[in-house]
């Protein structure tokens, strides 16, 4: 949840012989461009629940300081896309709302001529519609407007004017990091074609999967020694970008969204595969595994497999993620027992 309530303004590696697939030649890929306006930028296949993507897009283009992506990663940070969450400080829906700054800012999104905090659609639009008037409220103040609009989301309007752009809180530099980062991976490739950069952890990472090949999967298990060294899936991939410096949350859905999403024909060794029993809904993503070259991953598939090469040919195939540090670092952090959420910490320092 942010700051929503005017009286608190002021607070606050190259790849190389992976086992036997052999040698994997990599050429070097340039990251995306972006358009000018953030409005253009459209959402990348597979990150948000079908069913709210229309809205989201259309409501990323209110106003030039916002896109689909950043609206997108704002949702997510806030709720994970549940229209039913709710917080200890008495923030609902969606977007997290306190009904203090609903009552001025909630948005009829659908047309239903009400204004519901618990409806997506309207929560969208609310979302969109506070973040524009914020931006309106900052217009006049230098800088990244983007940035100033996503400060006073976290700290107030005021915070942002007195300062003359982001405050020197570390909450709000955070937050404004971490949307930025975090928006990357709900981006679209700006044109068809651009490749993403390459993960210098990629390495790292398939070098640590290979050594754990044979053992046997657990339900739960992160490696640990009490769990005699086994995982589950995600456990897996968490261990082996946590081996070069990369902290990745505990389950795959989230970890879906700790980098850009390359196409199927620009996956490189490294890349997270990830695999859902609706390829519409991110959210039901059940398996990832490491993409290790020539259409094979390594994974810890199920009870009673062991760890090993399995291939990326399957009919739940969903995506892949090209992890960096700077958007594992943005990713929030869930609650496992009662799904509240957390910001993330913010990017990586260089």
């Amino acid at each position: 949840m942010v700051l929503r309530k005017a009286k608190l303004a002021g607070a606050a590696a190259v790849v190389v012989g992976i086992g036997f697939v052999g040698v994997v030649t990599l050429g070097t890929y340039a990251a995306s461009g972006a358009p000018e306006r953030s409005g253009e930028l459209s959402l990348s296949s597979g990150t948000v629940p079908a069913q709210y993507r229309a809205q989201i897009q259309k409501w990323g283009s209110l106003c030039p300081e916002i896109s689909a992506p950043m609206l997108a990663a704002q949702l997510y940070q806030e709720s994970g896309f549940d229209p039913s969450a709710k917080s200890p400080a008495k923030a609902f829906g969606m977007a997290q709302f306190l009904t203090g700054t609903w009552a001025t800012y909630g948005t009829d999104g659908n047309g239903d001529g009400k204004r519901d905090i618990w409806n997506a659609d309207d929560a969208i639009a609310s979302a969109a519609t506070y973040d524009c008037a914020l931006a309106k409220d900052v217009a006049k103040v230098p800088g990244d407007r983007q940035a100033n609009m996503l400060a006073a989301y976290n700290a107030g309007p005021y915070a942002v004017i007195q300062y003359n752009g982001v405050p020197p809180y570390r909450e709000t530099q955070g937050y404004v990091k971490s949307i930025k980062a975090l928006a990357v991976s709900f981006t679209a490739p700006a044109k068809a074609g651009v490749q993403l950069a390459l993960s210098k952890e990629a390495a790292g990472a398939i070098y640590y999967a290979q050594s754990k090949l044979g053992i046997d999967y657990l339900w739960g298990g992160t490696g640990q020694a009490w769990e005699n060294g086994r995982f589950d899936c995600s456990g897996l991939t968490r261990a082996a970008f946590e081996s070069v410096g990369v902290e990745l949350p505990r389950v795959a859905n989230d970890q879906w969204y700790s980098g850009p999403h390359p196409s199927r024909d620009q996956l490189r060794p490294g890349d997270l595969v990830f695999f859902a029993n609706d390829l519409e809904d991110p959210r039901t993503i059940h398996h990832v595994g490491i993409y290790v070259g020539g259409g094979y991953m390594i994974d810890a598939p199920h009870t009673g497999a062991k760890v090993r090469y399995d291939t990326i040919n399957q009919r739940d195939y969903i995506g892949a993620t090209r992890v960096t540090p700077d958007g594992a670092a943005a990713l929030p952090n869930r609650n496992l027992n009662d799904g509240t959420i957390t910001a993330g910490q913010g990017p990586a320092k260089s």
